[in-house]
C-alpha cells in the first residue's frame, strides 16, 4: 500500500516487561534472571540493562523502546536522588541511541508502584502525593525530551476509587484533570511537540478506574479541554478487560480523531485480568492494521507490553516472544491490506446505508427536517418494512478466505 513494512509497523520494546519483569507473580518469586551479570537495584544494573536491552533491539531490528521513569534506575530514598540517577543513566541511553539509530517512542512516570500512590496519583487525597507525582512527571517529561521522545502517556494505574463511601469522585477528576493541563504547559514549555496520550484501562488495580475505555477517556478530555493535546494509547489487553473487541476501541479512537499509539499484546478470554501476551491471535492483529490503516496510521507506534510468560524464562524466549509479536502484525498487516482491496466488505457497507441518500434519509443527514416531517412520513408509510440483511456470516467468511485462502 505504497510504504515499507517498517513504516507502517514501529515497534517498540517495553523496558519494564523485557528488561525488569522476571516471572514474580502473587503466588511465587522470580523464575527469570534478569539481573544481566550484576547486582539488581544498583546503577550497575541500571548501565547493564541498556547494554541488554540495545543488543536485544538491535539483532531485532527493533527501532523503539519506551519507559516509564523507575524501570531505568532504582527508586532512591529521595526523589532528588533518584533524578540524579535518571540523569545519568539518560546520559547513557543517549550514547546507545547516537551510536545504534534507535529512538524512543514515549516516556512515561510509574505513579502507582510506590506506596505513596495507593489512592492515585492525581486521584490521591494526599496534597503532598499529588505534588510528589508532579515531580516524577517532571523529571519523566525532561528525560522524555533529552531522548526525544515521540509521545508522553498517562498510564492511571490507580487513579480510581474503590467505594464511593470516601470518595468524591468530582473532586478527583478535576485534580487529574489539573495535573495533565500543567504536565501540557510544562512540556511544551520545553519544547515537547509530540502527543500527549491517556492509555484507557477499565480495572486491575483499582475497581472503579475513571479511565475505564476510550469513550470514558475521550469525554474526559473534551470535557476538561485536554483533547487538543492528547490522544489515546490503545491496548489489546485492556480493550477485553473492558468488555470490547481490540478493534472496537480502536475504532472509536479513530473516529473521534485520538488514535495515537498502541500497546501491542494480548489477553487470556478465559482470566480477568491483565495478562499482556505476546500477540498470536491474527484475526485480532489483521483487524487491528484494518482500522490502522483505514486511519492513515499512527502518530506513535506499536509498544509491546507484553511479558514472557512464567515459565518461559530463558533468554531465546525473550527473542521467540519478539519474533511472534512481529510476525503476527506483520501477517495482520498483509491480510488487512489484502481486506481493504478486495473491497467487498467497503462496498457492503457504503450500500447497506444506502437509504440516508436520497429522500427522507437525505434530509435526515443534512438536517433539513424537523421531527414532525418524520413522523408524517412514517405515518405515509403505516409500517416500515425490515432493514437489509447485515449479512455478517458472508463478511466473515470473506475474512477467513481472505486470511486463510
Amino acid at each position: 500500500m505504497g510504504k515499507p513494512m517498517k513504516e507502517h509497523l514501529p515497534f517498540a520494546m517495553a523496558w519494564w516487561h523485557n528488561l525488569c519483569a522476571a516471572g514474580t507473580d502473587m503466588f511465587g518469586r522470580e523464575t527469570a534472571d534478569k539481573s544481566f551479570g550484576t547486582v539488581k537495584g544498583t546503577m550497575e544494573h541500571a548501565r547493564a540493562k541498556v547494554d541488554a536491552g540495545f543488543e536485544f533491539m538491535k539483532k531485532l531490528g527493533i527501532r523503539y523502546f519506551c519507559f516509564h521513569d523507575v524501570d531505568l534506575v532504582p527508586e532512591m530514598d529521595n526523589i532528588k536522588e533518584t533524578n540524579r540517577c535518571l540523569d545519568v543513566i539518560s546520559d547513557y541511553i543517549l550514547e546507545k541511541m547516537q551510536q545504534t539509530g534507535i529512538r524512543c517512542l514515549w516516556g512515561t512516570a510509574n505513579l502507582f508502584s510506590n506506596p505513596c500512590f495507593m489512592n492515585g496519583a492525581g486521584s490521591s487525597n494526599s496534597a503532598d502525593v499529588f505534588c510528589f507525582a508532579a515531580a516524577q512527571i517532571k523529571k519523566a517529561l525532561d528525560i522524555t525530551v533529552k531522548l526525544g521522545g515521540k509521545g508522553y502517556v498517562f498510564w492511571g494505574g490507580r487513579e480510581g476509587y474503590e467505594t464511593l463511601l470516601n470518595t468524591d469522585v468530582k473532586f478527583e477528576l478535576e485534580n487529574i484533570a489539573r495535573l495533565m493541563h500543567l504536565a501540557v504547559a510544562y512540556g511544551r514549555s520545553i519544547g515537547f511537540t509530540g502527543d500527549f496520550y491517556i492509555e484507557p484501562k477499565p480495572k486491575e488495580p483499582m475497581k472503579h478506574q475513571y479511565d475505564f475505555d476510550a469513550a470514558t477517556a475521550i469525554g474526559f478530555l473534551r470535557q476538561y479541554g485536554l483533547d487538543k493535546d492528547f490522544k489515546l494509547n490503545i491496548e489489546a489487553n485492556h480493550a477485553t478487560l473492558a468488555g470490547h473487541t481490540f478493534q472496537h476501541e480502536l475504532r472509536i479512537a479513530a473516529i473521534n480523531g485520538m488514535l495515537g499509539s498502541i500497546d501491542a499484546n494480548q489477553g487470556d478470554y478465559l482470566l480477568g485480568w491483565d495478562t499482556d501476551e505476546f500477540p498470536f491471535n491474527v484475526y485480532e492483529t489483521t483487524m487491528c492494521m484494518y482500522e490502522v490503516l483505514k486511519n492513515g496510521g499512527l502518530t506513535g507506534g506499536f509498544n509491546f507490553d507484553a511479558k514472557n510468560r512464567r515459565p518461559s524464562y530463558t533468554a531465546e524466549d525473550m527473542f521467540h516472544a519478539y519474533i511472534l509479536g512481529m510476525d503476527s502484525f506483520a501477517l495482520g498487516l498483509l491480510k488487512a491490506a489484502k481486506l481493504i482491496e478486495d473491497g467487498r466488505i467497503d462496498a457492503f457497507i457504503e450500500e447497506r446505508y444506502q437509504s440516508y441518500r436520497s429522500g427522507i434519509g437525505a434530509r435526515i443527514r443534512s438536517g433539513d427536517v424537523t421531527l414532525e416531517e418524520l413522523a408524517d412520513y412514517a405515518e405515509m408509510l403505516g409500517a416500515p418494512e425490515l432493514p437489509g440483511s447485515g449479512s455478517q456470516e458472508y463478511l466473515e467468511g470473506i475474512i477467513n478466505t481472505l486470511i486463510f485462502g
